[in-house]
C-alpha cells in the first residue's frame, strides 16, 4: 500500500495493567515490543528476525521488570504495543530520530522513504494514542509519580562496553532521582549510572511531556538488558527497584 492509504491498526497501540489501582505511581515502559503492525508493510520492516530481536527494535527485557515493578507497587502499567522502529514514543514529534532510518548500523529499510504524510499516520495510530493514555492516567491521580522502565545493550558495535548494570535518567527535577540514586547503591554492589548511557534532559521526550513539563516528580530507571533477558531477572530486578523506589519516595516525602 502506498502512504496516505486508509489502513486501519488491526491491534491497539498500547496495554495497560493494574487501571483500577488508584495509586500515585504511574509505571510506562515505552519500547515494550517489537511488534511491527500489520498494516506496516505485511508486518514488516525488512529487517531479519534477528535485528527485530535485538535493541534496536525494542527494550529487552523492560516490559517484564515494568509489568512486575506495577504490581509490587500497585501501579498503573502503560505499555507501548509497537515497535520503537515504527514510531519512538519517547521521542518528541518533531525530534528527527521519531523514525529511525539507521540503527547501530543497521539500516531499516521500510523507513527509508518515509514522508511527513507517513510519519503523520503513524503518529495518529500509534504514537499519540499511547501518549494519551500515559498523559490520562497521570492526570487522573492528584500527586502522580512517574516511573519510566527502560533497557540497555551491554555494547553498541565498535564502541567500549558499557559497565552501569542499573542508571537513573533525570532532568533538574531531583526529588525522585537523588534518594533513588541512593537507595539503589545502598541495595548491593551494583554499578549504578547517572544519566548514562544517556542523558535524561532531552527537550521534548516522554518524560518531559508528561512530567518534568507538568511539575511531577518522575524517574527514568535503565537497566542492562543482560540482567533481565528471562523470567527471573526480570522479577528480580522488580522487586529490588520497587523496595528502592519505596525507600525513595519515604524520603523525599512524595
Amino acid at each position: 500500500m502506498k502512504h496516505g492509504d486508509n489502513r486501519q491498526m488491526t491491534e491497539p497501540a498500547f496495554y495497560t495493567f493494574g487501571e483500577t489501582r488508584d495509586g500515585p505511581w504511574v509505571v510506562t515502559c515505552d519500547h515494550a515490543s517489537n511488534r511491527v503492525p500489520e498494516e506496516i508493510g505485511g508486518g514488516d520492516l525488512g529487517l531479519a528476525s534477528e535485528d527485530m530481536n535485538r535493541h534496536i527494535a525494542f527494550d529487552i527485557g523492560a516490559a517484564g521488570v515494568a509489568e512486575a515493578l506495577a504490581d509490587h507497587l500497585g501501579a498503573v502499567a502503560l505499555l507501548s504495543n509497537f515497535s520503537r522502529l515504527v514510531i519512538d514514543p519517547n521521542r518528541g514529534e518533531d525530534d528527527p530520530t521519531l523514525v529511525m532510518k539507521l540503527y547501530d548500523g543497521t539500516i531499516i529499510p521500510a523507513n527509508r522513504d518515509v514522508d511527513a504524510a507517513e510519519t503523520a499516520r503513524r503518529l495518529e495510530a500509534y504514537y499519540r494514542p499511547y501518549g494519551n493514555a500515559v498523559a490520562g492516567a497521570l492526570a487522573a491521580r492528584p500527586n502522580p509519580i512517574l516511573v519510566s522502565v527502560h533497557s540497555f545493550t551491554p555494547q553498541f558495535k565498535g564502541r567500549p562496553p558499557r559497565p552501569w548494570h542499573v542508571s537513573v535518567l533525570h532532568t533538574e527535577d531531583m526529588r525522585l532521582a537523588d534518594p533513588l540514586l541512593t537507595a539503589l547503591r545502598e541495595d548491593g554492589d551494583w554499578v549504578v549510572g547517572v544519566n548514562e548511557p544517556y542523558t535524561g534532559k532531552l527537550e521534548g521526550d516522554a518524560v518531559d511531556r508528561y512530567a518534568t513539563s507538568q511539575g511531577r516528580p518522575n524517574a527514568l530507571i535503565e537497566i542492562r538488558n543482560d540482567l533481565i533477558s528471562d523470567g527471573a531477572g526480570q522479577q528480580d530486578w522488580a522487586q529490588r527497584l520497587a523496595r528502592c523506589l519505596t525507600q525513595a519516595r519515604e524520603a523525599a516525602g512524595l
